[in-house]
């Protein structure tokens, strides 16, 4: 692919994630052409239609993740450390803010972007074992919950407020949930501990509900 055509399918994901956590899956297409500073003719040269930009999107971003992840497990000593590097870059994709958006649009146990899942999902789960065998996790906040977590966090603030002051409350936010995880066991967590196992398992059979 020719730099400026990376460029432009670059733009085009970053501006197509980022108006898909804001505003949902039924964005206009214009409007993620004109934030990525493309035409629209380029959008569907890439893109043909809605759902497979989104599908573009979530492989796009989980493979980011999975790549933040092991980067994130190669730079840190410390586990802790190199868990809480992968949820600031996890944040900044906003990846969890994405995938709850398209659950009712894509299907996300299509082999390609199920296979996506589970690599960006080991290389989380890799991070999150590692400070549990340190020592520096609570042995029951388990790999549900910080993903979770991050989705809540990540899911844009309702209401008024600017866009970037949201995301600026986000990373705060997400630091104040590191805090918690840093000051050790302050007594059982009460709620299901999900692995990820289990969570899959709820979330496939949330799907088979819902169809």
């Amino acid at each position: 692919m020719r730099a400026d055509a990376r460029r432009n399918l670059e733009q085009l994901l970053a501006a197509a994630r980022d108006l898909v956590a804001e505003k949902g899956p039924g964005v206009a297409l214009d409007e993620v052409a004109q934030r990525a500073g493309v035409g629209i003719a380029t959008l569907y040269r890439r893109f043909p239609d809605r759902t497979a930009l989104l599908r573009g999107v979530v492989l796009d971003a989980l493979e980011r993740t999975r790549v933040v992840a092991e980067r994130a497990a190669e730079e840190h000593d410390d586990a802790f450390e190199a868990l809480a590097a992968y949820l600031r870059d996890a944040l900044e994709l906003r990846v969890s803010a994405v995938i709850p958006q398209v659950l009712d649009v894509l299907d996300l146990e299509e082999p390609e972007v199920a296979a996506a899942r589970e690599a960006s999902a080991r290389a989380t789960e890799a991070l999150v074992d590692a400070a549990h065998r340190d020592g520096q996790l609570p042995a029951d906040v388990t790999f549900a919950d910080v993903g979770m977590m991050l989705v809540r966090i990540a899911r844009p603030l309702p209401g008024p407020m600017p866009d970037d002051l949201k995301h600026d409350l986000a990373r705060r936010h997400l630091e104040l949930f590191l805090r918690g995880l840093r000051g050790g066991d302050g007594g059982r967590l009460g709620g299901p501990a999900l692995d990820r196992r289990e969570l899959a398992e709820l979330t496939r059979e949330v799907d088979r509900r819902t169809r």
